[in-house]
């Protein structure tokens, strides 16, 4: 029975990956949650059965690292994090005498609720944060700051000690996205089976391994069964990194108890054998920040939110419109939705920022429960209207008007106004792929916010949102920060060349990653014009990337095609090349 269900789920699963290796993202959902569902409403156990286990963790890591979207609406899917503890832990520094001497004497006074210990392994890590490792130490001393008192505090109600904190600053930099070589995940990098065995749960939608309340909970636990069986904690670290089959055969091997013992022997796998040490170095360096020239750095502030309880998909672009947010802070509120939605099925525990709660559920109840992972719910910026919304959405001004029961077609600047799109309708801002590097334009007496976006390709509102504009206008700007569209396959199939491509005397379009550099655009020296040809629009191609194809200016593109501003895949433009 059991190798019948995971022959037909691999079926489904291997369905999925040729359906999206072939460009078809909707089947390959459909097989993708035929797959998932068969495991889950079947009536065995999956941690019971290895089998299972495996093939429930192959597809949920499989179909995880797909760009598949929402498998309920195009949402990107959330990007993790290297775990620090991988390349922290591909060393072996050497101890220097002199910090070893001193970080001896300095433990004597340190007040630890874990054993802390001076060896050259340890007095060598020290060595690492402290010079090589400083830049990796500042980061994770100051964002613990955003959940040191909560862990804490946990860790003390669970009765296991609380500078065991420490293991997780080491192991993830407190990172809830962070994601290890070996397919651990989260502040506390639990693998998936061990994540199972203390109540996290993982889905499509959810991974309990990256929020980091439950996953300190279920640390503590492990930590506690851990030390309960080895009674000792060095050994109970070493088990939480390698598995307590790894320890307990070295203890069986050796006749020792001892971690150091093992250490010596050479009985652990090296990764183990660094990992205590490395435990040690962070928390004896943490307590003692002054005398190893930590003394500007800070903890962030715990970041305060709201919680409200939905039994019902939302995607977070419609909560972050509800409640005047980012949805990149709404990511940061609530790392466990592994997509920009809440789950298809079943209640989920949502973040909020602090004190927007009734905002929310005021402007949440006037959309329709099944249309929460579709409409949108944006503020009307200066020069707004009905027709430049709808057009902005993929959608009608009249469905605009009667959702907002509105009797004219003026919109009034900053009032909220919901705007129905049709499933699978997103608007560009929604599902276009922005190159990552910066492309800075540089103001021209004229512009606006829309012919800015226009130029380039890109929806007025995310110039705005990239710029922390509210309106049309540019009085006092001098450049602007713009990510222009790619093919989402391949990024730099649009994306600019960093070289300068100069027409004529005047014109130049420059780019460069992040560095700050200018973009100008200006007309082209129409003396230097070779004979017109046809160029069929390819999906994700834009005005800029074509005019920087054959070596002309968006303003000659429009100035050929009768002023068009959004190209659609398979429309025909006259352009007319530089030579």
């Amino acid at each position: 029975m059991v190798g019948d269900l995971v022959a037909r789920v691999e079926k489904d699963y291997q369905a999925g990956l040729d359906a999206y290796q072939a460009g078809q993202t909707d089947t390959a959902k459909q097989d993708f949650d035929s797959a998932f569902n068969a495991l889950l409403e079947s009536n065995l156990d999956i941690r019971s059965d290895g089998r299972l286990e495996k093939e429930f963790d192959r597809i949920v890591e499989g179909v995880n690292h797909l760009d598949l979207g929402n498998l309920a609406s195009d949402s990107e899917a959330q990007k993790s994090e290297p775990a620090p503890i991988d390349e922290t832990n591909g060393i072996t520094p050497a101890a220097d005498p002199n910090v070893k001497a001193k970080a001896q004497a300095e433990i004597k006074s340190t007040h630890s609720d874990l054993p802390l210990m001076m060896t050259d392994q340890v007095a060598g890590y020290i060595s690492y944060f402290s010079n090589r490792g400083r830049g990796s130490f500042e980061h994770a001393f100051a964002r613990s700051g955003r959940y040191h008192d909560m862990m804490v505090k946990i860790l003390k109600e669970e009765g296991v000690p609380q500078d065991l904190i420490y293991l997780a600053q080491a192991e993830s930099g407190f990172q809830p996205l962070a994601v290890s070589r070996a397919g651990a995940r989260g502040i506390w990098q639990f693998m998936g089976s061990r994540a199972r065995g203390y109540g996290l749960q993982r889905s499509l939608w959810v991974d309990d391994r990256q929020d980091p309340e439950k996953s300190t909970r279920a640390a503590a636990r492990h930590l506690k069964d851990l030390y309960k069986q080895f009674g000792d904690w060095y050994l109970a670290m070493a088990a939480y990194n390698s598995g307590p089959g790894t320890v307990q055969a070295a203890v069986r091997r050796t006749g020792y108890a001892d971690f150091w013992e093992l250490y010596r022997r050479n009985v652990l796998p090296k990764e183990t054998r660094n990992y205590v040490p490395i435990i040690l170095a962070v928390t004896i360096v943490t307590k003692n920040l002054s005398q190893y020239g930590f003394d500007d750095v800070s903890m962030d502030e715990p970041a305060a939110f709201d919680t409200v309880t939905v039994n019902y998909p939302v995607d977070l672009r419609l909560v972050a419109d509800c409640v005047d947010a980012t949805p990149a802070q709404l990511q940061q509120l609530n790392p466990s939705l592994l997509r920009l939605s809440t789950p298809k099925e079943g209640a989920f525990d949502l973040h909020l920022p602090a004190g927007s709660k009734d905002q929310y559920q005021t402007a949440i109840a006037a959309i329709p429960s099944g249309m929460r992972l579709w409409w949108r719910y944006p503020r009307v910026h200066s020069g707004d209207t009905l027709v430049s919304l709808a057009r902005s959405y993929r959608t009608t001004a009249k469905s605009i008007a009667e959702a907002n029961h509105l009797d004219g077609a003026e919109l009034q600047a900053d009032a909220k106004v919901i705007v129905p799109v049709a499933p699978g309708k997103h608007p560009l801002s929604d599902t276009a792929t922005y190159a990552r590097r910066i492309t800075r334009y540089k103001v021209r007496k004229g512009d606006t916010v829309q012919t800015v976006a226009e130029n380039f390709g890109v929806p007025a509102q995310m110039v705005r949102r990239w710029n922390g504009l509210r309106g049309d206008g540019l009085r006092g700007r001098t450049v602007l920060a713009l990510h222009l569209p790619v093919t989402p396959s391949n990024e730099s199939a649009s994306a600019p060349s960093s070289k300068p491509v100069r027409h004529g005397k005047a014109a130049q379009t420059e780019t460069e990653a992040s560095a700050g550099t200018a973009v100008t655009v200006e007309d082209e020296d129409t003396s230097t014009q070779a004979s017109p040809v046809h160029h069929r629009v390819k999906s994700g191609e834009t005005l800029y990337s074509i005019a920087t194809t054959y070596k002309t200016t968006v303003a000659a593109l429009k100035r050929y095609n009768g002023n068009v501003a959004t190209l659609r895949p398979g429309m025909i433009l006259i352009v007319q090349p530089s030579r």
